[in-house]
C-alpha cells in the first residue's frame, strides 16, 4: 500500500493529504463497493422462466349444481259441477218459498231449513222429510201436491172417497215422482224405480213417455201397462 502511495504524483498526495492508512481504508471501501455492485448486477440479470404446463383435457371441471326438477303447475281448484248440486222449488206454507240450490244428497228436511222452516201450525204429516231430493222437483209444504209430485201420496188425507179415486187416477210424473211413488205403479218395484230415476238424472229428465222404453228393465209389455199411468 505504501508503494502505491509512493507511485501517486506528488501533487495528488499533497492535495489529498492522505496518509497511507487512510488511503488503504479508501481502497478497501472501493473494492467492497465494486464487489457489491457486481453481485447486485449479477442477481438482477434476467433469468429463464419455465412456462407452466398446459392443463390436460381430462381436468375435472367443477360440477354444476343439479337443478331441481320443475314443480308441477298448481292444480286449479275444480269448480263444483252442476251434478254436485240439486235445484228444487220449495213452495207452500214456508217462510221463504222459492227456488233453492242445495248440495247433492240433500233431503227434504234440508230444503225446509233453507226455506226458513214451515209456518206455525202447518201439518207436515204427509211430508217425508227424510227423502233425498231430486234435481228439478217441487216440494209443496202444507198444501195439495200436484199430480205425481213428491208428497202427493200424503195429500188428500181426510178427503172424500171420490177425491182419493180422482187422485189415484192422475198420471204419475216421471220427472218429479219419488221412488216410493214409482213403486206403486204396476210391475215397478224398488229396483226398476231406481232405474227410472237414474235415467232421469243422466238425461236431464223425460221429454216424452216414449223414452220410458229406453230404461233398463222396461220391455214393450211393461211399457204398454205404464203408458197411460205416467206422464213426462
Amino acid at each position: 500500500m505504501t508503494a502505491l502511495c509512493d507511485r501517486l504524483p506528488l501533487w495528488v498526495r499533497l492535495r489529498c493529504g492522505l496518509e497511507p492508512r487512510t488511503l488503504a481504508a479508501l481502497v478497501v471501501v472501493l473494492v467492497v463497493g465494486v464487489i457489491l455492485a457486481g453481485h447486485h448486477f449479477w442477481s438482477g440479470r434476467p433469468g429463464t422462466v419455465k412456462a407452466p404446463e398446459n392443463v390436460g383435457a381430462e381436468a375435472v371441471l367443477p360440477e354444476a349444481p343439479a337443478q331441481a326438477p320443475p314443480l308441477p303447475p298448481p292444480s286449479l281448484s275444480a269448480s263444483p259441477s252442476l251434478s254436485a248440486r240439486v235445484v228444487v222449488d220449495v213452495s207452500g206454507k214456508v217462510r221463504r218459498p222459492g227456488v233453492l240450490r242445495l248440495p247433492a244428497g240433500a233431503r227434504v228436511a234440508d230444503a225446509l231449513r233453507a226455506a226458513g222452516g214451515a209456518k206455525p201450525g202447518t201439518d207436515l204429516t204427509g211430508l217425508n222429510r227424510a227423502r233425498v231430493l231430486m234435481d228439478g222437483e217441487q216440494v209443496l209444504v202444507g198444501g195439495p201436491a200436484p199430480p205425481g209430485a213428491p208428497g202427493a201420496q200424503g195429500a188428500g188425507v181426510g178427503a172424500g172417497t171420490a177425491d182419493g179415486a180422482q187422485a189415484a187416477a192422475r198420471p204419475v210424473s216421471l220427472n218429479a215422482a219419488t221412488p216410493e211413488q214409482l213403486d206403486t205403479l204396476p210391475g215397478v218395484g224398488p229396483v226398476l224405480a231406481q232405474h227410472i230415476i237414474d235415467y232421469r238424472g243422466r238425461h236431464g229428465g223425460f221429454r216424452s213417455v216414449d223414452e220410458l222404453r229406453e230404461v233398463n228393465g222396461i220391455g214393450e209389455r211393461r211399457f204398454a201397462d205404464l203408458q197411460s199411468l205416467v206422464r213426462p
